[in-house]
């Protein structure tokens, strides 16, 4: 892979160890994925955040690594695990660890956004901006609903991005590799977002490619069903991106078989004793939907609502957030339902989500049993 002479002195360690060490990371990389050049990005979004999901190893690799470096584009941060202005029954111990993994995150210049949606709340570079996202969902959308150009980074591979400003020229960051070479046809009615997540996680698990066309199902998709579909498709599998563009190879079918299939999978149990919302972390057009719901209601179960703090403190100007929790909904800023420790099998026998993606780790890492509903179906059912 060429390197300029600029980045050969960063990668032989003349500019200091951590930028030495990121410089290697996106080399391995390019390496492994062929690519000739680094290019550079515009934004990086980095997750690896929360203590759950990084542990003790990862806090000592980012205590290290932050003594001596900072990022060199604007770079954005995925949830913690919880909320630090809230009270709840997180340990002194999980919350000094997670403070102490957020500090080196700021000490390196990290804005701490604290969301899975950036694009929701960051504006959005013009159309073919090179950007490298960790946040699976977030670079689905990234590369499918606003053209910008981003593999599915992991934690590391976003972070050395950030800190070099450059990510491997390969996979989705080629013009010739974002052509869709399989499809997925879609023979069955998708008539909102649950329907676009199990659509999401049968085409994650049944096609390998960088993308994946989806037909006419890939158009016009309104921000509900499209950040479903895109977390679903990103927990499945390694696809990166979809697209309507039509193609003559390979063809999946997705009819009600499979439709059900993925439901039963997901779906373990027929109720729960938690509403929990918020994988992808919602919008405020997800919450003003919410709030047009509650009026005169209450909810009959607890119900945790996971959103940016960026977005809670618009609903909040908007009176949305105010009619939410009049009802009975606890918003819940900077973490997400995924492997947060306010949501554990000792609390709770049983979720209710519209969530595919919260759906599978609840699931598998939790070991909390999901019952998968669409929104406009759990309001209803749950509000009195």
């Amino acid at each position: 892979m060429h390197l300029s002479k600029q980045d050969e002195k960063a990668l032989d360690g003349e500019f200091g160890s951590s930028l030495s060490v990121a410089y290697k990371i996106l080399l391995a990389i390019g390496e492994a994925t062929e690519a000739e050049k680094l290019v550079s990005i515009k934004w990086a979004h980095i997750s690896g955040v929360n203590y759950n999901t990084i542990g003790d190893a990862g806090l000592k690799f980012l205590t290290e690594f932050s003594k001596d470096v900072r990022v060199s584009v604007q770079t954005t941060l995925n949830p913690m695990g919880y909320d630090k202005h809230k009270k709840s029954i997180i340990s002194d111990e999980f919350q000094d660890k997670q403070t102490s993994i957020v500090k080196s995150y700021m000490k390196m210049g990290i804005l701490p956004s604290f969301s899975c949606v950036p694009y929701e709340i960051f504006d959005i570079p013009r159309k073919g901006t090179r950007v490298s996202f960790a946040e699976s969902s977030a670079a689905i959308m990234a590369n499918s609903m606003y053209g910008l150009l981003t593999n599915k980074e992991s934690a590391l591979s976003a972070l050395a991005s950030a800190i070099t400003g450059k990510a491997p020229y390969s996979e989705l960051h080629n013009e010739e590799l974002r052509r869709p070479t399989a499809q997925v046809r879609v023979d069955t009615p998708l008539s909102n977002e649950l329907d676009y997540g199990l659509l999401g996680y049968f085409a994650g698990n049944a096609i390998s490619k960088s993308c994946v066309s989806l037909g006419c199902h890939g158009k016009d998709l309104n921000i509900m069903k499209a950040k479903s579909l895109s977390a679903a498709l990103g927990t499945a599998g390694s696809c990166g991106m979809f697209t309507q563009e039509e193609t003559n190879s390979e063809k999946i079918g997705f009819g009600k078989k499979e439709k059900d299939t993925v439901r039963d999978e997901l779906n373990t149990t027929d109720n729960g004793d938690l509403i929990a919302l918020g994988s992808p972390q919602l919008g405020i057009n997800e919450l003003e939907l919410i709030s047009k719901s509650v009026v005169g209601k209450k909810f009959s179960k607890p119900c945790m609502i996971f959103c940016p703090r960026a977005i809670f403190t618009e609903a909040f100007k908007l009176g949305i957030a105010q009619q939410i929790e009049n009802a009975g909904g606890n918003l819940i800023c900077d973490a997400c339902t995924c492997l947060t420790p306010l949501i554990t099998s000792d609390e709770y026998d049983g979720i209710i989500t519209n969530s595919i993606k919260g759906s599978y780790y609840f699931n598998k890492f939790n070991h909390i049993p999901v019952c998968l509903k669409d929104l406009k179906t759990i309001l209803k059912e749950h509000l009195k």
